[in-house]
């Protein structure tokens, strides 16, 4: 697969560069984190002769976890800003094995290099079109790779306060399952990974379920 276009896949404009200094600042994000690893290395995918990437990696909460169990890690993201972050953090920690690469997809930019594993962590609700964006990834395994996607259960629109940039209310197992299957991928499973708790705006709060789905090329 050449490359998806930008009218294919559709990434709704978020100001993730403003965003970006404060974003490590909320707990929940740091606990969600080191529960993905947590289920990836229950799952004992990650290698230290793998070349990874993280697909949507932000200020690379995910990256950096995942940094000391593998070979090589790149970090993919749309936004320059949560790219900083991620390289202060990695100048700061003077670590050798991790890369940046800045890419739209949904402005026409294809994926680059071949990896033994893609990582995603919370961003697939913030695609329109999923089903090219398995296609690329597919393309851009080795054979014997791992496509790794963690996201919403459906959640009917309660867990993001602003809608911006948010194409899904999470995702139905069972539909997900097949698009992984369509897209080429065998040995497909997945697990509940992570449970994250928010206040809801009339008070109470609700308990929201992210899994991990795991696909091998």
């Amino acid at each position: 697969m050449a490359g998806i276009q930008a009218d294919r896949l559709d990434i709704k404009e978020r100001n993730f560069d403003k965003d970006a200094a404060s974003w490590d600042e909320k707990p929940s994000r740091i606990k969600l984190a080191d529960d993905l690893v947590q289920a990836l290395m229950d799952e004992k995918i990650p290698a230290s002769d793998m070349d990874v990437m993280d697909f949507g990696c932000g200020t690379g909460l995910l990256t950096l976890r995942l940094r000391p169990h593998v070979r090589s890690i790149e970090g993919v993201d749309s936004s320059e800003g949560m790219l900083n972050v991620l390289r202060a953090k990695v100048e700061s920690q003077r670590v050798t094995n991790v890369k940046t690469q800045c890419l739209d997809l949904g402005k026409g930019d294809v994926l680059q290099g071949r990896y033994h594993m893609i990582v995603s962590g919370m961003v697939f609700h913030h695609v329109r079109e999923i089903k090219p964006l398995f296609g690329q990834f597919y393309d851009h395994l080795n054979p014997g790779g791992y496509l790794c996607v963690a996201d919403l259960d459906f959640e009917g629109g309660e867990f993001h306060e602003n809608h911006d940039g948010v194409y899904h209310h999470g995702f139905d197992r069972a539909a997900l399952r097949r698009d992984f299957v369509e897209a080429g991928f065998g040995e497909v499973r997945d697990r509940t990974a992570a449970k994250v708790a928010k206040t809801r705006p009339g008070g109470g709060k609700r308990e929201f379920s992210v899994f991990l789905f795991v696909g091998r090329k």
